[in-house]
This record gives structure tokens, sequence and C-alpha cells, in this order.
């Protein structure tokens, strides 16, 4: 099976990323993670950037897109202007797939006006806005400004803007899965549902209510607009592909491993030749 990882992070040489990485069984590096990439069918895969908008932070090899992260950078520029000039630099970018928001690290909703314009550029170049929703990685965060609700009213004033729903709002699940049943406008990634190392067999034991909760969600909304992301280095690849392997049943899973991801985000020329060359 063919997989595209549609949400993943790459910080090269970084304390923070590189102790997830060797939490969850893996080295922060791009040859180790080309490698397991390779081992496993992942033929490409989505950066969620987060670390400003200068051209020279976003250089990724020909196996990665990338998503262009407006993080607090953008939120406190004392140049707007020359703030969305860069950001429609990416987008012109055939490496560029779209677009990062992270409301919750940031305490701004996603419906502020200070989004406006960057909504603008998505509809006009016709990319889609990823969207963290849901659970924050830290205590500093505020849960309010990542609620999936909120990306409800954003979804319905923007109706030429896809959105993504991303970690499908976990562990808000019910809303996340109304949110995006009302708009077609909304996808879902599955990304970072999980951390670290797990036994699949034994987590999908313990945890069976939430884990039924994932599948009946899942299985209401239907799996067109669902997406495979590892949220990577958060989790080991492997196990994360067996988890959401029982998650999704078998006739769906090259839409939601690949398929999907490949439409959206514009991997259709890696999926159609079945992958990048290794290098």
């Amino acid at each position: 099976m063919r997989i595209i990882d549609g949400h993943l992070h790459f910080v090269y040489k970084d304390p923070y990323f590189d102790g997830i990485a060797g939490n969850a069984g893996h080295e922060n590096s791009l040859e180790h993670l080309r490698s397991e990439y390779d081992r496993l069918g992942i033929v490409g895969g989505m950066v969620m950037g987060n670390r400003g908008l200068e051209p020279e932070r976003h250089k990724y090899p020909e196996w990665l897109k990338y998503c262009i992260g407006l993080d607090r950078s953008y939120l406190s520029s004392h140049d707007v202007q020359g703030s969305l000039d860069l950001l429609e630099y990416h987008l012109k970018q055939d490496q560029c797939g779209g677009i990062k928001l992270y409301p919750g690290y940031n305490p701004v909703y996603v419906t502020d006006a200070v989004y406006e314009p960057v909504y603008e550029l998505a509809a006009a170049y016709d990319k889609p806005v990823a969207v963290h929703m849901g659970e924050t990685a830290g205590p500093s965060a505020y849960l309010k400004y990542a609620h999936p609700l909120t990306l409800d009213e954003a979804a319905v004033k923007h109706p030429r803007v896809r959105f993504v729903m991303c970690h499908f709002g976990n562990p808000w699940l019910n809303d996340g899965a109304a949110v995006i049943s009302k708009n077609p406008n909304v996808s879902a990634d599955l990304s970072g549902l999980l951390e670290g190392q797990i036994d699949v067999d034994a987590f999908v034991e313990e945890k069976r209510g939430y884990v039924e909760a994932l599948k009946t969600w899942l299985r209401y909304l239907g799996y067109s607009r669902i997406m495979f992301g590892t949220d990577w280095p958060l989790v080991n690849l492997e196990q994360y592909i067996r988890f959401v392997e029982y998650l999704v049943p078998e006739k769906y899973q090259e839409a939601v491993f690949g398929g999907n991801a490949a439409e959206l985000y514009g991997f259709c020329k890696v999926w159609d030749m079945g992958g990048f060359q290794a290098v």
C-alpha cells in the first residue's frame, strides 16, 4: 500500500524534536525519515511549517511538500503587508501545498480579522488551510481557541476555502465530526492521536472506549474527506500505520492513506507515478 503522510513536522537539530523522536523509537534526521518512509511505503509527506515565513527556512527535498505556517511571527508582525507578500510568495511555489494555522498555541480564533487576507489568498491560489484543532502539546496553550466548533464559522464565512481539521479535533470527536459533516469544505487528518511507542493490540484493548468512539465517528462521516497523517516525530511510524489500519475498513484504506491527500494537497503527480525515487 502506498501512503502519503499528510501531517508531519521537520525541525532538524532541535532538542525538543530530537527528544520526542527518540521517545517514538526514531531519530530526528532527514536520512532516517527517508529510510523509514521507504521501508513503510510512504511516498511523500506534508510538512506543517512553524518556522516563520522566510523562504530559506523552508527548503525540503522533492518528496516533501509543506504548508507554510502562520505562527506568532505573523501575528506580531509590524509589517503585515510584508508578511502577506511572503505568504503569497510561498503559495506560488509548487512545493507549497497550503497554509497552516496554530490556534491554541496562538491566542487567536480562526475567525479573527487578522486571518481575512490569509483566507483571500488561500482561495485565490486554491490551496487548503490546515488548522490545529483539539488538544495542545503543552500547558501554556489555550484550548478554547482550538475547539473544532470554532472552525465551523470560518468554513461558513469562506466557502471557497478548503479547510483541514488537524488531529480530527481530538478529543472533541463528536464536535469535530459535526463540523466536517455540515461543511463540505472541511476535511480532517488523523495525525497525532497517539504519541511515542505503543503496543497497538494492547492499546486497542485498554483504551477500547476511545478507540471505538474514533471508529464510530469515522464511520458516521464516511472516508472521502479523511486523511492519514502521523505528526512525526511524535509517533512511531510503523505502529501508527497499524493503528489507523485498525480504525479504517480495508476498502477505504487506499483513499485515507493516500488518495485523499494526493488530491487535496496536490500530490497527484507523485501518486500517479507511484512515488519518488530514493536519492
